[in-house]
């Protein structure tokens, strides 16, 4: 993964981080948890759902979308490991 890479995926991760917080109203974990939770979401996104057949197409849109996905997917994990 090149420098231009990482770095478009941190910026698509911080948006995905926020918008995830705000589709899952009351489970976020305050703007820099979400914001993190974005960044490791974008990159289990970009990893996971290519392997799996799962893609939507290119450009940024495409891209918030997987990472939004995938941050939704973590903050619902971490919801229910907090609750164990």
């Amino acid at each position: 993964m090149g420098f231009e890479s990482l770095l478009a995926t941190l910026l698509v991760g911080l948006i995905a981080g926020w918008l995830a917080a705000n589709i899952l109203r009351g489970r976020g974990l305050g703007l820099l948890g979400n914001m993190a939770v974005g960044v490791v979401g974008a990159f289990i996104a970009s990893m996971v759902f290519p392997a799996l057949g799962l893609t939507i197409g290119g450009g940024w849109l495409a891209a918030i979308l997987h990472a939004t996905l995938g941050a939704i997917i973590l903050l619902a994990l971490i919801g229910l490991v907090r609750r164990a």
